[in-house]
């Protein structure tokens, strides 16, 4: 009998490890950056603000089992107030506390029907890879992720790929660079360069 298994991280706690690296990058971006493009080919700064706010503030409501409502159209928070940057770190304390909740992670979540761990985890992937994206975008720097968001990403990308693949939310994997690290390799699972400038 195994008496130390494995400690599997929750996925409010891996939200509150990706959520310490991406306040810093969010709080960095210059005014002068938002129209900027961004290793996102499809979104530039401001617009890559503006998805992530709302993934942010929809995954709440799926931890909570809750309908949510990506709508046709982001809401442009950025033009709704000049103190956007502290309002998507409060919203991104709100994401850690509704996937901390007890029975967050149970059952199933979202129209789809999924599995709510894979559902936090694709809140936790956005937190991740479109907060490299805009330190990248930003000439600013991201450390990487830290060794348990990476796992649970990597695990993650590979149960999602085929049908993100299908539906375009995922590029078809970049080359990884020789002597990659997990989280480059990671990043070259969604698609993207890691070395993207």
């Amino acid at each position: 009998m195994d008496t130390n298994p494995v400690k599997t991280n929750g996925i409010g706690e891996l939200l509150g490890m990706a959520r310490e690296r991406a306040v810093p990058v969010v709080r960095g971006i210059p005014d002068a950056a938002l129209a900027a493009p961004t290793p996102c080919a499809e979104y530039d700064v401001r617009a890559l603000v503006n998805h992530l706010f709302q993934v942010i503030v929809q995954f709440q409501r799926l931890a909570a089992k809750e309908a949510s409502d990506f709508g046709d159209t982001t809401p442009d928070r950025v033009a709704e107030s000049p103190e956007w940057r502290e309002r998507l770190a409060g919203e991104a304390d709100r994401l850690v506390a509704a996937w901390s909740a007890p029975g967050a992670e149970e059952g199933t979540t979202g129209a789809m029907d999924m599995p709510a761990r894979l559902v936090g985890s694709m809140a936790l992937l956005d937190l991740t890879v479109h907060v490299w994206d805009l330190a990248r975008a930003t000439g600013q720097e991201y450390p990487g992720a830290d060794e348990a968001v990476v796992a649970e990403l990597t695990g993650a990308v590979d149960q999602l790929a085929p049908t993100a693949r299908k539906m375009g939310v995922f590029g078809e994997p970049a080359p990884e660079p020789e002597g990659a690290s997990a989280f480059e390799r990671l990043i070259a699972l969604t698609g993207r360069d890691p070395y993207w400038r």
